[in-house]
């Protein structure tokens, strides 16, 4: 195949706003042990998945910003609020993750698992960094999709935990096409075909390690809690898996990551934005600390 457009691709909205919404949740609150439906399990898995976020969520930024000379004026802007809105988001699962501390559990295995896979990315190239943050973010938006537009997953949550959750799935919606765009720029000189091929392997590699990382947050959780073997197994893999099924749920979206012509942005979900922005009161206020600081 030919090299691919010197143009970025005008996919993501021409008219998309992302809007970093400085919000703050939960302070001077008691976060319940069980504050998902006053279940061990379905707590397990959002607990476990917040505590991959701060580490997460910088890798994230210097992944993006990394290549940010590559962007045209219009993908620098969108750049510049992903990474504010990222920061708010770590900021905000670091005071999370202090209350679950503060409810019983240790999430310091679940962040050194996270430090761990870090580490071993130290030393290659930036580009990967950016295939890996790319489909990280995918990850992030079809889940963010799939809460929003199912209610059902936070209906019975403690108020100001659902509403953290809630927020933050707005976000990943609206920066959904920024890394992305952002690797549609830095590989302008690829072919389709090796695009295709580095991303995908990326992408394969990437969701074993989730899944399996993942998986093991929310055994070791559990077993805080008191439940092993095969207890825990079934009551994992049936959150995650069956009912209610958010990791099977978003399957078909994750498919389409694999499809020719695949971006972000062919689902255009900004009516979960709108639904959200007319009904919750929030303050847009840039953040007190320096970027690279907070992250």
């Amino acid at each position: 195949m030919g090299v691919a457009s010197l143009e970025r691709v005008p996919v993501t909205p021409q008219d998309l706003t992302i809007t970093p919404r400085d919000r703050r949740f939960g302070r001077e609150e008691r976060t319940p042990r069980w504050w998902l439906n006053n279940s061990p399990y379905e707590t397990a898995l959002f607990n476990a998945l917040s505590a991959t976020f701060p580490k997460g969520e910088a890798y994230f930024i210097e992944s993006i910003r990394a290549f940010r000379e590559q962007a045209d004026e219009k993908l620098g802007g969108e750049i510049k609020a992903f990474t504010t809105q990222e920061v708010i988001h770590s900021r905000e699962h670091v005071a999370f993750n202090k209350r679950a501390v503060e409810a019983g559990y240790d999430l310091e295995p679940l962040e050194r698992t996270v430090q761990e896979s870090l580490d071993l990315l130290k030393g290659r190239p930036p580009i990967l960094d950016l295939a890996a943050t790319m489909a990280l973010e995918h990850f992030t938006a079809i889940i963010a999709h799939e809460l929003l537009a199912n209610p059902q997953h936070l209906a019975n949550a403690d108020p100001a935990t659902a509403d953290l959750w809630r927020w933050h799935a707005v976000e990943e919606i609206e920066h959904k096409g920024v890394a992305y765009d952002t690797w549609l720029a830095a590989t302008k000189d690829w072919s389709r075909w090796k695009r295709w091929k580095v991303k995908s392997i990326l992408m394969l590699l990437v969701t074993r390690n989730f899944v399996q990382h993942r998986t093991e947050g929310v055994l070791e959780l559990l077993r805080q809690d008191g439940i092993t073997g095969l207890r825990a197994w079934a009551g994992a893999l049936w959150t995650m898996w069956g009912r209610p099924g958010i990791f099977r749920k978003v399957g078909a979206a994750w498919l389409h990551y694999f499809l020719p012509g695949f971006h972000p942005w062919n689902e255009d979900d900004r009516a979960l934005i709108r639904g959200w922005d007319a009904t919750y009161d929030y303050r847009q206020e840039p953040p007190q600390r320096r970027v690279r600081s907070a992250a």
